[in-house]
């Protein structure tokens, strides 16, 4: 039998035999909410939806193998599948966290779970040093996300992953800004990747999703359990949504990173934009780590335009690419961090960033990239 060892081949095969019955090639929508047994204590591997669904398991096993773990459970939203994450936790236990991560993440951790006597510490991971020295007694987990969002800094999974293990402590890494195929943080010595599967996975703007992978048995029984007794799990429909965007990752993360590459050249020679943040620019601090630790940069760039005045101006005049909160859509998304995705940490904690009104994160999608260059350019006119 051929051995499938391509990541294209495992996206589309890995987790999806033909269903048995019919010979479907797509999985099929499990739209049940619960399952005949066939006497007192024998089933045949199903009981109830939240415990378990076939079109769910399929895609479970899908990102397993993308990543390279040992198991993935699949949650509601990215944001449902961090706080799973965190239920390894206990009062007193205490996580360093990338300081430049997505809002949502820092709410979370500072808003809700900070209420239950978790404690956070927040560093730039782009400096190893700065994790070892964030390290206490009481840590228990390292969460760092690269490329940052917004501000695209990049941290060395294998040097942060090599002090995690010397003290005892885990690390996870959230992999959605450049997806599997781009980068494999497990690879580096990553324990936990987590995705917001909303956005490359899925690619089509059409699903909301989150996935835990792991690499240990203790992690996959206790996401297992959390699954079971919370309930927060991903449906079978976004299920399939899901499945049917994976299948065509690789070919879209290619071109993703073909036009992210190509525009973020036009916007570093456009006399409108201050600076341009992406690692694919040789004057990147961190390009070389960049080109050592992913496969390619992706489509993900923040631009700084000066002001808030430019930068809705700008938003005003596009045509092609919307103004949208997400990413990793095939269409261009244009998102204004100040006043979206990093809204909840307040104006002190964007200036500590370097988030100013006038910046703005583009997600280049795999329109012809000409037409996205000729929007953007008439969009900059002043």
């Amino acid at each position: 039998m051929l051995k499938k060892t391509g990541f294209a081949t495992r996206a589309i095969h890995d987790g999806q035999e033909p269903e048995k019955l019919t010979g479907a090639v797509n999985v099929p929508i499990f739209l049940t909410s619960t399952y005949q047994q066939e006497e007192i204590g024998k089933h045949k591997g199903h009981e109830y939806a939240r415990l378990t669904n076939p079109t769910r398991d399929a895609l479970e096993e899908n990102l397993r193998s993308l990543e390279g773990g040992a198991s993935a459970h699949a949650f509601a939203s990215g944001m449902a599948a961090i706080t799973a994450m965190c239920t390894m936790m206990k009062t007193g236990d205490h996580i360093v966290c990338s300081d430049n991560v997505y809002g949502g993440t820092q709410r979370v951790f500072d808003q809700v779970l900070a209420n239950y006597g978790l404690t956070f510490t927040y560093v730039d991971t782009s400096v190893a040093e700065n994790v070892a020295a964030a390290i206490r007694p009481e840590t228990r987990l390292v969460h760092v996300e690269t490329p940052t969002n917004p501000m695209m800094a990049i941290t060395d999974i294998r040097a942060v992953a090599d002090i995690c293990h010397a003290r005892g402590v885990e690390l996870s890494v959230d992999n959605t800004f450049l997806s599997p195929y781009l980068q494999q943080p497990i690879q580096l010595g990553a324990d936990i990747v987590m995705h917001s599967t909303t956005k490359f996975l899925n690619g089509h703007s059409d699903g909301l999703g989150g996935v835990l992978v792991c690499t240990k048995p203790e992690q996959a029984e206790r996401f297992r359990f959390v699954q079971k007794c919370t309930g927060g799990i991903l449906s079978p429909f976004e299920s399939y949504l899901l499945l049917r965007g994976v299948k065509t990752l690789a070919v879209r993360m290619k071109q993703h990173d073909e036009n992210g590459r190509a525009v973020a050249e036009f916007f570093a020679g456009h006399k409108s934009v201050e600076r341009v943040f992406y690692p694919g620019l040789k004057d990147h601090p961190q390009h070389e780590l960049a080109t050592r630790q992913q496969r390619g940069f992706g489509s993900m760039i923040s631009i700084e335009l000066g002001s808030l005045e430019r930068a809705n101006a700008f938003a005003r005049r596009l045509k092609l690419g919307y103004l949208a909160e997400s990413l990793g859509g095939v269409e261009t998304l244009v998102c204004h961090p100040a006043t979206m995705t990093h809204a909840a940490i307040g104006a002190e904690g964007r200036a500590r960033l370097g988030i100013t009104d006038g910046l703005m994160r583009i997600s280049v999608g795999i329109e012809d990239v000409e037409d996205i260059i000729a929007d953007f350019d008439q969009a900059l006119a002043v």
